[in-house]
């Protein structure tokens, strides 16, 4: 999947509306400021789901994705509300690899192997066939969806997945390098979905709508890469470039941005053309105190109005629509099988 040589832009039909997706990280809750622990395993804020479908999902007609991990896979109180939520046609479920939670145990708990792309081939592997076996298993439903914890893709990741049985991969950060502590280098890519190959299987890459606003966003890359300089940092340089309005990156989430600074990505990205948008979260975001967005009950009332309003305006002012993530593959695969007009 991080190979360009075999890559193909995924494009909506002349004409489609721009699409909107929404994937959210379905995990445990652990303390974000501490080190990697597999006795982390609670998810007691599963239980808070259903409130962003009463408030938001449902009046949109949003389907989301929950991509699942182990700890939420296979505890019965939370399998069972992702349960109630799929019968009921209101999500489809994907897969979350967390590997220092995820059997089999066999590797040191500590940064480096919090990327499962780290790990050796077969471990990775088989962390993965399990977690797929247990989400199929407990939800009659085999995931056609992966997104890697901490978007950790690696050199086999691709072939394991498409092995499994995927169809979609969700991992893909754009203009971002997680190569402090031995994560991937994303870099040398942008928003725009594309189909890439896996032994003999094409599947659909989706990444994190990621990208730059203001009057320079054109050097985003480079003025954004220069902005992490020691000296640019003492200097305070990337606060400086945005609230000058020169160059700001931006990512779709409620966690990392504003509602103003969704539009903002929203409008600047349509404007350059990329016509399908991934808005993310984590599951722990719906309870207040489990991630450092959203510690209040105060905070959660803005966390749900910001994806309620975001997508209001998504409908209304872009002319955008709502799709699962299996529909919209399927929509693209129809549309890249069609033969060219003469």
């Amino acid at each position: 999947m991080l190979a360009k040589a075999n890559h193909a832009p995924a494009r909506l039909a002349t004409g489609e509306r721009p699409v909107l997706v929404v994937v959210v990280d379905t995990e445990e809750e652990f303390d974000w400021t501490r080190p990697f622990d597999r006795s982390s395993v609670g998810v007691s804020s599963i239980s808070g789901l259903p409130r962003m479908h009463e408030r938001v999902f449902d009046e949109f007609g949003v389907v989301p994705t929950y991509v699942c991990d182990w700890p939420v896979a296979t505890t019965p109180t939370a399998a069972a509300t992702l349960r109630a939520l799929m019968e009921q046609g209101r999500c489809e479920l994907g897969t979350h690899l967390h590997p220092w939670v995820s059997p089999p145990y066999d590797e040191e708990v500590n940064a480096f192997n919090s990327y499962a792309g780290n790990l050796p081939r077969e471990l990775e592997y088989e962390k993965l066939r399990r977690l797929t076996a247990a989400i199929t298993d407990n939800f009659g439903h085999a995931p056609a969806t992966f997104k890697a914890g901490r978007y950790g893709l690696g050199p086999h990741t691709a072939e394991s997945i498409a092995a499994l049985g995927y169809r979609i991969d969700a991992s893909v950060a754009p203009y971002s390098a997680f190569t402090s502590d031995g994560g991937p280098d994303f870099r040398a890519y942008d928003e725009h979905p594309y189909w890439f190959s896996a032994g003999q299987r094409r599947l659909l890459e989706l990444p994190v709508t990621t990208g730059y606003t203001g009057w320079l966003r054109r050097r985003g890359p480079w003025l954004h890469e220069m902005a992490q300089q020691p000296w640019a940092r003492g200097a305070r340089l990337g606060g400086v470039l945005a609230r000058s309005g020169a160059i700001e990156r931006i990512r779709l989430s409620p966690e990392a941005a504003s509602q103003a600074e969704m539009r903002r990505l929203t409008a600047a990205l349509r404007a350059d053309g990329c016509e399908v948008f991934s808005l993310t979260y984590h599951s722990p975001s719906m309870v207040p105190g489990h991630t450092p967005y959203v510690r209040t009950d105060a905070q959660l009332e803005r966390f749900i109005a910001t994806v309620h309003d975001y997508c209001a305006w998504f409908r209304d002012e872009i002319g955008g629509q709502f799709m699962s993530l299996t529909a919209l593959e399927a929509k693209l695969a129809a549309q890249a099988a069609r033969p060219l007009e003469i």
